[in-house]
């Protein structure tokens, strides 16, 4: 495996309450996205979303254009964020080079020719996650630091409002939602990115569950132990289903269904949205006495 890319259809919600464990796993999880080497892309014709997980270790990885793409290369109609979840990593996009620390990320808007991705150890490489949607103008890049004060022109610190945290120990959902991506923070033209992070004690993400019809959205989970799981939910809110989630999975959420999940102890997940509008706030929530 060096450079995949796989294709996943849109599912119809009468037809998605039918399946059995292996035909939801088969349609909405997937698996093994941080090979050595290896750029492993999913492109889902929902919202036409591409994410994935490039991790470099003993070379450069170059993102191309592939034929499902039909473009000249990769961003000649799109964006891209990036988020790092392991070592320290370097990002050249049209010559210019941004260090990309642990949990830092990247944004590169349309129009972005050669993007070369790179691990500054190979004992500890990074992985590298990404989210990319249709773009109608350019942007221009940003380089997003989570923990760490600016250096350059293009760096932007999460501002205080966009590091948001919620919930309590006595709902075990205490945690804190980081905003990467998103108007006022660092503008696109539809890309949606950021980070929740739970704290020990807590397993419930998400809740009071939503939808939100003009959005769809993709949950990378880590920073899980190997014997740890996290149960994803999913479905209609009426005809919830569950999909049982290892560490560095990602789950491809419709926008008719809730997404939401609890663990096996806490973690973190990655969230990138595409779709109509960039409202985080534009949410349909669903009452727990309505869930079923």
């Amino acid at each position: 495996m060096k450079n995949t890319m796989e294709v996943r259809t849109a599912c119809s919600p009468k037809d998605t309450k039918h399946y059995d464990t292996e035909r939801l796993r088969e349609e909405f999880l997937v698996e093994n996205l941080f090979m050595p080497d290896s750029i492993r892309l999913v492109y889902s014709h929902i919202d036409r979303i591409i994410f994935g997980g490039i991790m470099p270790i003993h070379e450069a990885l170059k993102l191309e254009a592939k034929d499902e793409l039909r473009a000249d290369y990769f961003l000649e109609r799109r964006e891209l964020g990036v988020i790092n979840i392991g070592g320290a990593g370097k990002i050249c996009a049209d010559g210019t080079e941004y260090e990309i620390g642990s949990y830092d990320g990247l944004y590169i808007g349309r129009g972005v020719r050669d993007i070369v991705f790179s691990s500054i150890d190979e004992n500890d490489p990074a992985k590298f996650y990404l989210c990319s949607g249709p773009a109608h103008q350019t942007y221009p890049t940003k380089r997003i630091l989570k923990d760490r004060k600016a250096e350059y022109e293009y760096d932007v610190e999460i501002l205080p409002e966009n590091k948001k945290e919620l919930g309590s120990l006595e709902d075990s959902n205490h945690r804190t939602i980081n905003k990467y991506i998103l108007p006022g923070q660092v503008e696109s033209c539809q890309l949606e990115m950021g980070m929740t992070h739970l704290e020990p004690g807590s397993v419930w993400n998400t809740m009071p569950c939503h939808t939100h019809d003009r959005r769809m959205e993709v949950y990378l989970y880590f920073d899980l132990p190997e014997d740890a799981f996290v149960m994803h939910y999913m479905g209609e809110p009426q005809q919830t289903r569950h999909i049982v989630v290892r560490n560095e999975q990602a789950v491809i959420s419709p926008s008719w269904s809730i997404h939401a999940g609890s663990g096996s102890r806490n973690y973190t997940f990655i969230w990138g949205m595409v779709g109509e509008n960039q409202d985080f706030d534009d949410m349909d929530e669903v009452a727990f006495k309505d869930i079923r």
